[in-house]
């Protein structure tokens, strides 16, 4: 089944996921990848593209980071702002209403990442986008859906133009330009999605842009 990852389908997801209704992702704690791939970094300027629900922008700003958060859902970002003033962190982030196929930030950033997030563009090619938003020296992020036979979101299978793999990931970045840090493919139990815990079949994906000489 196509999808088409536009404005409309982000802002209808997060409508019918919003705090309290069945399966809402808004509640979510940060991705654990997310805390286990950037807690040894030295805090500075990052970018969070497709942030959704804000979980993971807001423990960056938490732990030091200047973060600016960017989804293409007003529903998401409402959602994000919400749970930033609870979490006393209020005015950390900055929030960006943005479609991410065709937004630039006008900037580089230390750490530019992204998690699950699939805007209206082929997903390759958006890995390729925001990689050009890493400074030298910076670190690049990637946690996605993996594309296997077998894998899974929530018990379905993910949507092909919405997944990918290690090896289809680090094949785009340069060796010369990139050093790879992390590439792998996990599976791990997401527990509130009814009465048994739902397998998420993940691709992670970490480099290291290398520092013009």
């Amino acid at each position: 089944m196509t999808h088409e990852f536009d404005k409309g389908f982000w802002e209808r997801h997060w409508e019918k996921g919003r705090p309290g209704t069945s399966g809402s992702m808004a509640g979510n704690p940060p991705n654990p990848y997310v805390i286990r791939e950037t807690s040894h970094l030295t805090p500075g300027s990052a970018l969070d593209a497709g942030c959704g629900s804000g979980a993971e922008a807001i423990w960056l700003a938490s732990h030091g980071w200047r973060v600016t958060a960017a989804d293409i859902s007003s529903q998401a970002l409402a959602r994000a702002a919400e749970r930033e003033a609870a979490s006393g962190a209020h005015e950390c982030v900055q929030w960006v209403e943005a479609d991410l196929s065709d937004w630039n930030p006008g900037t580089q950033f230390d750490l530019v990442m992204t998690h699950y997030a699939h805007p209206a563009m082929p997903q390759l090619e958006f890995y390729d986008r925001i990689a050009g938003w890493v400074a030298p020296g910076g670190t690049l992020l990637i946690v996605g859906h993996l594309h296997t036979p077998d894998s899974t979101v929530h018990g379905r299978q993910p949507p092909a133009e919405a997944a990918s793999t290690a090896a289809t990931i680090t094949e785009r970045l340069d060796a010369a330009e990139w050093d790879i840090v992390t590439a792998e493919e996990e599976v791990r139990e997401l527990g509130g999605h009814g009465s048994q815990a739902a397998p998420l079949h993940d691709v992670v994906v970490r480099a290291t842009r290398r520092s013009r000489a």
